[in-house]
């Protein structure tokens, strides 16, 4: 086997052993979803109603839920943090390649994220006198997966461009905001304690598994315009 199929088949196998690391558990609570099983049943549901009675009770951290649903939008996300990282990855840093890898992973992300929810049909949490009215099905979270399928790409996409402390500022800075915005699922009554967890699955796992596949890999007629890392 010549070197270049070696190199692809390893890449492959890579995204295909962390592809069943993270679809092997996701499968699993879709499952049990399906099934009802009881204790998570149970775990989601007691979950659900102390996040509303919370916001409920609590007018001015009530706004700042409705705030943050708004500007964790995954259309927002994508307009205004994958898109334009992406742009600078291509032009600014010179890794064209990285920035494809980057643009194609969160089209699939949005893709499988939305076919789960039709395959799995979960109905929104129903709860007492409800606040807010959120439409379409509930497993996995969009707000979850998508953003951190964003939050993810983008840290990975300039993970060679920055230095040390930029890079533990990045990972810092998009732990908080994934963990924000799954906890908003949550007070906003929008989504199960199981829908954001498998959102953050998702998100993380497909990005991982994709920049598996992806690494190693090198464009089949190189540039010769200057990087500033590596591509």
């Amino acid at each position: 086997m010549d070197p270049a199929s070696s190199s692809r088949w390893r890449r492959l196998t890579r995204a295909v052993v962390y592809a069943a690391v993270v679809g092997v558990p996701l499968g699993l609570l879709a499952f049990l979803i399906r099934t009802k099983f009881d204790p998570l049943v149970k775990l989601d549901q007691d979950a659900i109603v102390a996040a509303t009675d919370f916001t409920r009770a609590h007018q001015g951290f009530r706004s700042f839920v409705e705030t943050w649903e708004s500007i964790s939008q995954p259309f927002v996300m994508y307009l205004f943090l994958g898109l334009p990282v992406s742009l600078y990855v291509w032009f600014g840093g010179h890794l064209r390649t990285r920035a494809w890898w980057g643009l194609a992973t969160m089209a699939a992300g949005w893709a499988i994220a939305a076919l789960l929810k039709l395959l799995v049909r979960r109905a929104r949490p129903e709860i007492d006198d409800p606040f807010a009215q959120h439409a379409g099905y509930s497993f996995p979270s969009g707000h979850a997966t998508n953003n951190a399928i964003v939050v993810t790409v983008a840290v990975v996409m300039l993970w060679p461009l920055v230095g040390t402390g930029g890079r533990r500022l990045m990972v810092g800075l998009g732990s908080v905001w994934v963990v924000v915005t799954c906890l908003d699922r949550l007070f906003a009554g929008a989504h199960f304690l199981s829908d954001v967890t498998a959102g953050v699955l998702l998100g993380c796992g497909l990005t991982a598994a994709s920049y598996a596949g992806y690494t190693g890999w090198r464009p089949p007629t190189p540039t010769t315009s200057p990087t500033k890392g590596s591509d």
